[in-house]
């Protein structure tokens, strides 16, 4: 249990957002034990700076050049951070009251891990998918100096300007927290899928330069069967990536190996959106291929 709940824990949320004035509120209202939280945004068009400001958040302005580093890499090298932890979060998600209390535990104990591990609890169409495989594990809490974003192949200038799928690097002993963190986006479907789209060109031109060079970037995550999460989810992704009918395998996987058939109507939806991004991309891919490796998806 947290001692005490007015003191603030040493840690600095780095939270990247863009256009999110509907998801921040809910976000920041959890996130009072941290003794540092950042908005990194993009010039936003909505209210996304005035709502972190009335939260009590700094607002940290980000101007993508192109190529890397990213949203999140770049704060951890220009942005000065004087707390010894950092946990990174994304707009959509909140800190449950537990989770906040095992890192409490955490960041308080000297002889603590470098980073941690937090499994990311997939929120779905009003309700928590405890079926299909969707939440998935990634480390969101390290020490300050200790980790990094891979760098993968993306270096269009009209690409996406934060990491999405680029996991975390780290120097050290990385441990895993048990409570998930509630990931729900209150944009709607229309958004969802929109974004998606996105994460689709960026999927596909990684995947072609994977598929031309046998690398995903220049300092990635090792791909290894019996690794740690993310490592396991990289080998996996390495082996499908060439397999005919792959949406389909997704598919089946969420939907059949996963169980996502038990979540009703709303794991349906959810497998089929997974299939057709993974559908999605391999088009792009295609196109990509047909084009010579030039961006013009």
């Amino acid at each position: 249990m947290m001692s005490d709940p007015s003191t603030k824990l040493p840690l600095t949320v780095l939270l990247a957002a863009k256009n999110e004035a509907l998801n921040l509120p809910r976000c920041l209202a959890a996130l009072g034990p941290a003794a540092r939280v950042i908005v990194l945004d993009s010039h936003s068009t909505d209210a996304t700076a005035a709502v972190a400001l009335a939260h009590g958040a700094e607002v940290v302005q980000f101007d993508y050049p192109g190529g890397y580093p990213k949203k999140r890499q770049w704060a951890l090298e220009q942005v000065a951070i004087d707390t010894p932890w950092v946990l990174s979060l994304d707009a959509d998600e909140v800190v449950p009251r537990p989770l906040w209390e095992e890192i409490a535990g955490v960041v308080r104990r000297p002889d603590a891990l470098d980073a941690y591990l937090i499994t990311k609890g997939f929120h779905f169409l009003g309700r928590r998918l405890r079926h299909g495989g969707f939440s998935h594990a990634a480390v969101l809490l390290w020490r300050t100096g200790t980790a990094r974003f891979e760098r993968l192949f993306d270096d269009s200038p009209d690409s996406l300007d934060m990491e999405i799928h680029e996991r975390v690097v780290v120097q050290g002993r990385i441990g895993r927290l048990a409570t998930p963190l509630i990931h729900q986006d209150f944009k709607g479907l229309e958004a969802y899928i929109a974004r998606h789209n996105k994460y689709s060109t960026w999927e596909a031109r990684v995947r072609h330069r994977y598929l031309s060079t046998g690398r995903y970037g220049e300092d990635t995550i090792e791909p290894r069967l019996f690794g740690n999460a993310p490592q396991r989810r990289r080998w996996l992704k390495a082996l499908i990536i060439r397999l005919p009918g792959e949406p389909y395998l997704w598919f089946f996987y969420h939907y059949i190996v996963r169980a996502g058939f038990m979540e009703g109507r709303a794991g349906l939806i959810a497998c089929q959106i997974r299939a057709s991004y993974i559908a999605q991309a391999r088009a792009k891919v295609y196109e990509l291929q047909l084009l010579g490796g030039h961006d013009g998806v």
